[in-house]
């Protein structure tokens, strides 16, 4: 049995193929389209999910969508009707979509199916999400927590899964939300809105939690169990189309950063105290889901799961005894997760957790590959320099360009599924490096100087760098560096403010060392993905350490490679030295000069 799942119309639009009860295909749309986010009808991901298993859309029993359209416009009408007049220019601008496509959504998936006629579901937003969180989890039973912005109403909702079935207890609902409170500071201190959330949660440690009590005096009314209000009054997303007011402006003291302008230490204040007020109120909820449900797993799912340091504190703080996180936790899950919810709980298939406690997710390695002989195809066609070799010889090669401090752009297997790079679209270095962070950032990445990058670390050697005690394949976890190998400051580098801090070596390890002592760790299981472990087992045997540093294979804006031809032109416009396609090296010395038209600035905007 064939169930296509889709998410589509607000952000990361994705498609994910799930034959009975396996998932066998998932990917964003933006990954083919090139557009970062891209919101639309995911016709190429579809067309890809398809193509993987050899089918056509005559070959599928149902399709599956994340989430419930009238309900959403009902949302948007209740709202408008709320604030009106005001509020009525943003109305206006999203009318014509929701009357042309997201209202019809069954017709727009029958056409994009040309004709299909089996039945169509609509999971609400949080059931998907839900369903993304428990059923591809290695748990028979589990607490469930989902986070986001906004999905119909629900903004929150907690319940728990038991075998094939997702129950939800209880939800919060718009306009009081995790994730748009954490999208207004985005907004706020310069950062784009569904994409700049990262910078903020990046740029805390810099900062100072000198705001945490303003916001919950004045915009946030906490409760013990975690639900909150938000005081309307400092937020514009309701009637506007800014996430903040001009009392919230007031507030803290002047308007928005401009975006691209110099970041200052009020804005690092700012993102430090959001932080922290967003990890307080995801400790509490998880608390109470506790309470409430007695169970000693949790899964999460929604954007906001996305806060890998939030999720280190409900880790730490010894809540739950395991924890699983769908690794695409934003709206592109909800695909997978609506596939899922049709398979299990529409169907009523049965679900049986595995017995070596691995979950259903493959590594997230669900979109396309390609050979190495249809990979020098192309080579052969457009004239590039490039040398083949085998698996010995490409893991002995990339292991010594590693310690002779190369920057590698790394292609190989299928792509990974959800925001990160997990070792198949990435780019890597050594993590000893002191430059190593800065160069990439600067000079590859074209993004800002305090973005941390995360460590590729051997699953069986990770205890012996960071303080956790088990598995972290999505990088979904902060752990602090073990105290043996930090490097002690001395009075002068303790005194530094902000950026500045930046240029202090924290550890032996300092590519990957944040300037708290954290880093958001990938455990790579030689199970998952062989090649990528074979290439740090043999930087390992060379020098002792078990770990590299792991960032996505893109430039700011783009979204992560997903085409040879894309990691191709990526190592061009960038100062990458070394492209890996699967058994084929490329080196930059030897290459063409690149295209005055490949500069990254003319077809990327900033995020």
């Amino acid at each position: 049995m064939n169930i296509l799942g889709i998410s589509a119309y607000y952000h990361d639009s994705a498609a994910c193929l799930v034959r009975d009860g396996e998932i066998i295909a998932a990917a964003q749309e933006e990954r083919f389209t090139r557009i970062k986010h891209d919101h639309r009808f995911p016709s190429h991901a579809i067309d890809y999910c398809l193509k993987q298993v050899g089918i056509n859309s005559d070959d599928l029993d149902y399709v599956a969508f994340y989430d419930k359209p009238w309900m959403k416009f009902d949302r948007l009408l209740e709202t408008y009707l709320a604030f009106a007049p005001s509020g009525l220019k943003s109305f206006l601008i999203s009318m014509p979509l929701w009357l042309k496509e997201k209202l019809w959504m069954s017709e727009r998936i029958r056409k994009a199916l040309n004709g299909y006629t089996g039945e169509i579901i609509f999971p609400e937003h949080h059931q998907s999400h839900a369903a993304s969180a428990f059923f591809p989890s290695p748990f028979d039973r589990a607490a469930i927590l989902t986070l986001d912005g906004v999905g119909e109403w629900a903004t929150a909702s907690w319940g728990i899964g038991k075998s094939n079935r997702v129950e939800l207890k209880y939800e919060m609902k718009f306009p009081h939300s995790l994730g748009l409170l954490y999208s207004a500071f985005t907004y706020y201190t310069g950062f784009k809105v569904n994409s700049g959330e990262y910078k903020v949660m990046g740029l805390a440690p810099y900062g100072n939690p000198v705001y945490v009590k303003t916001i919950l005096d004045e915009l946030v009314d906490l409760k013990e169990d975690g639900s909150f209000r938000l005081n309307m009054k400092y937020f514009n997303y309701c009637q506007g189309l800014t996430m903040t007011s001009r009392h919230f402006h007031k507030l803290f003291g002047g308007p928005p950063r401009k975006p691209e302008s110099k970041i200052t230490q009020k804005e690092m204040d700012l993102a430090r105290s959001i932080q922290e007020v967003t990890e307080e109120i995801m400790l509490r909820m998880a608390r109470h889901v506790h309470k409430e449900t007695g169970e000693k797993n949790l899964c999460l799912a929604g954007g906001v799961a996305l806060n890998c340091v939030g999720n280190g504190k409900i880790l730490r703080d010894g809540i739950f005894d395991k924890i699983w996180i769908q690794p695409a936790a934003g709206d592109a899950g909800g695909a997978l997760g609506a596939a899922l919810f049709a398979w299990y709980q529409k169907l009523g298939n049965e679900r049986i957790a595995k017995n070596d406690g691995r979950d259903f997710q493959a590594g997230s390695l669900l979109g396309p590959c390609w050979s190495s002989d249809k990979i020098e195809s192309w080579l052969k066609e457009t004239g590039c320099s490039y040398h083949r070799y085998s698996d010995e010889e490409i893991t002995e090669m990339v292991s010594s360009a590693l310690i002779d401090e190369r920057v590698i752009g790394w292609f190989s297997g299928r792509m990974e599924f959800g925001p990160r790079a997990l070792g198949a679209r990435s780019i890597i270095g050594d993590a000893r490096s002191p430059g190593m962070q800065s160069r990439i950032n600067l000079k590859i990445k074209y993004r800002e100087p305090f973005r941390p990058f995360a460590p590729s670390v051997l699953q069986e050697d990770a205890g012996e760098y960071f303080e956790i005690d088990r598995e972290s394949p999505y990088m979904l976890l902060v752990a602090d560096v073990r105290k043996e190998r930090r490097r002690d400051m001395t009075e002068e580098q303790k005194s530094l403010f902000g950026i500045d801090k930046l240029n202090v070596s924290r550890s032996d390890i300092p590519a990957v060392t944040h300037v708290d002592y954290s880093a958001r760790i990938q455990t790579v299981d030689k199970r998952d993905n062989p090649g990528y472990h074979r290439i740090i087992s043999k930087f390992k045997e060379k020098t002792g350490y078990g770990l590299i540093v792991n960032t996505s294979f893109n430039v700011r804006g783009e979204p992560i490679v997903c085409t040879p031809e894309d990691a191709y032109f990526c190592f061009m416009r960038t100062e990458i030295d070394m492209l890996v396609l699967e058994n084929i090296i490329l080196y930059k010395e030897e290459q063409p000069p690149p295209d005055k038209n490949t500069d990254w600035k003319s077809k990327y905007e900033p995020d």
